[in-house]
């Protein structure tokens, strides 16, 4: 089986295509508020793009994940814990001291996330229902809470 060649590197907020942000925030109204102005990263497969990150500053002036997403044939394929650990050593090295994200409050997400040493900080109920005009599924189930888990990692 041959190996696939996998290298992240930042990349230009206009190199990062809506059809991949989309698979994680079903959003483009709430992608483009969070876009303009962000440090953005690519996952490559063999040259081409198979996962996006892309972070920003919040209403607190923290740095936040708003979105990291991997095309759906590269899922289980270590892409996305390749690019999440490298963006973490990223603003790491840049001296910062911490980065939040908000997920949902149960499922896979956050599972992966807490898995890189984020713990929820608190929980806001009904974000989704709040902030999207279509409901939100996972795995085919919309939560009975649409909870917000705001999490942030230990470095």
């Amino acid at each position: 089986m041959d190996k696939q060649m996998t290298t992240i590197r930042p990349i230009l907020e206009k190199e990062v295509p809506m059809s991949i942000l989309l698979h994680a925030d079903p959003s483009e109204k709430c992608i483009d508020q969070y876009l303009p102005g962000s440090k953005c990263f690519g996952a490559f497969v063999d040259d081409s793009l198979a996962g996006v990150c892309v972070a920003n500053t919040n209403e607190a002036g923290v740095w936040e994940i708003f979105n990291i997403a991997v095309i759906p044939e590269k899922q289980k394929q270590g892409i996305g814990k390749r690019l999440l650990d490298f963006v973490l050593r990223y603003f790491e090295n840049i001296g910062e001291k911490s980065i939040e994200l908000g997920t949902g409050t149960f499922g896979y997400q956050l599972l992966f996330y807490q898995r890189f040493g984020f713990r929820v900080e608190s929980i806001r109920k009904n974000f989704f229902v709040d902030h999207y005009s279509d409901p939100i599924y996972e795995d085919g189930v919309q939560p009975a809470t649409q909870g917000h888990a705001q999490v942030t990692p230990q470095f």
